[in-house]
């Protein structure tokens, strides 16, 4: 008689921070992932945000940085994009949890009388929601981390704190790891670093009952052997898993960082999961191509939120990606799209290598991100255009190309007679924020002999979408006929998804967000060739300005 063999329990690693935020929590969970994957474990990642929305769709980018969008079409936080760009997590609507969206659940079971009559409170039913969605990602994986933000003390998080407290009785705690992220800051008038603030956030943790395995230690140093010993003392851990996460100037040394104080290993021991060897390789030669390049450009944003670098998080770390492949170092110089809008404002791009123009809504800075087109396109500076990107693009073709005067988007003007890009027909007269928009992956197929199609290598591509409107397809002959091809529809053809414009050296806009696909390890083919081409541009800009210089 055969036996199958014996279920190996998932291991649970919960990372929380404490003293300030933005300390990295997402960035430190993503790199303990990647190692792990590195000594051969599955890893997926989850995150808890304690704001009361539901999701961060309709939150301000000022307030929040980027919308992640995953390939089911869950709005997400960033911190997503931490987790796909450094492991081979796949998130999905389990991957992040909000206090609304838990709350909102557990009120949708009372409505329905699942509770039976019982009176709902938050222990046991909202922890017990808690519990419930992190079990929901743990098929079929080795390692579930899970990524709890804010921080230790806040009033937000303590039903999150709770609720992991509690997972270590119900899965035992043999297969649970607590990691604590934390501040040891360098007082420079003492001329030295103080670790009350540690003590105290540690203290905060074990007044909720969780003691931490693992701390890391948030600082701009090493920490020398005898501060390690003393937090140790102070906060009960072991001296070994006291970790310096030490400042680095690229996010993708932190994975390295952090093996270095061989944390990897203290994990795994901790878990009681076999040490297997970690292949070196692929991290070090990514860490010699960010640290050596061969050359560098200059590549113009023009955007709406530039105000906020995490507003465009993705698209920053796809175009260093792009660098990465070509051992180019990627200058990005933020434009404000309404610095456009008045006389003169074009000379904010003289000196761009490449120009791209993202995603966005709304009115403000549309007028400049069509001026952006026309100069990328008459000045023949590589283009990339994105979601917002590609429908200003094609209504500045229409417009100054085609010569229909009112092109316009009816996102901004409702009224025009051309209505080159309009909201999807079949959601006409939806108005909840959210609930308008394309979300999520779709097939498009590519045009063969176009740039895109050489570029991906591919027939049929998957990209994630987020937004409302689309080009109108009455127009597809005035555009075409001026030489603006679309080489990327919708598998049914409704939709047109790319357009490229041959005559010009690279000019692609895309309605997707090619962003969201690409990793330090994998850069998105669109965003590697579209870097390529700015240095080609940036190259022959100084073989012309050559002779010039030599006759000065």
């Amino acid at each position: 008689m055969q036996t199958s063999p014996p279920h190996k329990p998932v291991k649970y690693i919960f990372v929380t921070g404490g003293v300030v935020s933005s300390l990295g929590k997402g960035l430190a969970a993503a790199s303990i992932g990647a190692l792990l994957e590195d000594h051969g474990y599955k890893v997926t990642m989850q995150k808890f945000d304690p704001y009361i929305n539901v999701d961060p769709g309709t939150m301000s980018p000022y307030q929040h940085g980027e919308v992640y969008v995953t390939d089911d079409g869950t709005e997400g936080d960033l911190d997503l994009g931490h987790y796909e760009r450094f492991t081979n997590t796949v998130a999905s609507r389990n991957s992040n949890w909000t206090t609304g969206k838990i709350y909102l659940s557990v009120i949708q079971r009372e409505r329905r009388g699942d509770y039976l009559g019982a009176t709902v409170q938050v222990i046991p039913h909202i922890t017990n929601a808690i519990k419930e969605s992190i079990l929901a990602v743990s098929d079929g994986v080795d390692v579930v981390l899970v990524e709890i933000g804010g921080t230790v003390g806040d009033i937000e998080s303590l039903p999150f704190l709770e609720a992991i407290r509690q997972f270590r009785q119900d899965v035992g705690r043999e297969n649970t790891l607590y990691i604590h992220l934390t501040l040891v800051p360098h007082v420079s008038t003492a001329g030295e670093l103080k670790t009350k603030p540690t003590q105290h956030s540690v203290r905060d943790l074990r007044s909720i009952g969780i003691q931490p395995d693992i701390l890391l230690c948030r600082t701009d140093r090493t920490l020398p052997r005898d501060i390690k010993r003393k937090i140790a003392l102070f906060c009960d851990v072991n001296e070994d898993a006291v970790i310096t996460a030490r400042d680095v100037s690229s996010v993708y040394e932190v994975p390295l960082a952090l093996a270095e104080e061989g944390i990897d290993h203290i994990v795994l021991k901790q878990l009681s999961l076999p040490d297997t060897p970690r292949p070196a390789g692929q991290w070090e030669e990514l860490l010699d191509r960010i640290r050596h390049p061969q050359d560098e450009v200059t590549i113009h944003v023009v955007g709406k939120y530039v105000g906020l670098e995490d507003s465009y998080k993705s698209l920053t770390e796809a175009l260093f990606h792009g660098g990465f492949k070509h051992r180019l170092k990627v200058n990005i110089k933020w434009i404000e799209a309404e610095a456009l809008e008045v006389e003169g404002g074009e000379h904010e791009l003289d000196g761009a290598d490449g120009i791209l123009v993202p995603g966005g809504f709304g009115n403000r800075g549309t007028r400049g991100m069509m001026k952006a087109v026309e100069v990328a396109r008459q000045r023949n500076i590589p283009f990339f255009g994105i979601c917002y990107g590609f429908q200003w693009a094609t209504v500045e073709y229409a417009r100054n190309v085609c010569g229909i005067v009112d092109a316009d988007s009816t996102e901004v003007a409702p009224d025009t007679t051309d209505k080159v890009i309009y909201k999807l027909r079949d959601l006409l007269g939806v108005d909840d924020l959210g609930g308008t928009m394309r979300l999520g992956s779709y097939a498009c197929q590519l045009k063969p002999g176009s740039l895109s199609h050489r570029l991906y290598g591919a027939d049929v591509i998957h990209e994630r979408h987020r937004h409302r409107y689309e080009f109108n397809c009455l127009y597809e002959p005035a555009i075409t006929e001026k030489g603006l091809e679309i080489v990327g529809r919708s598998l049914d053809g409704k939709f047109v998804e790319m357009v490229e414009l041959p005559t010009h050296p690279w000019f692609i806009a895309v309605q997707f967000h090619p962003e969201f696909k690409s990793k330090p390890l994998k850069p998105h083919p669109l965003f590697a060739g579209f870097v390529e081409a700015t240095h080609q541009h940036a190259l022959a800009a100084r073989r012309a300005a050559a002779p010039a210089e030599t006759l000065a």
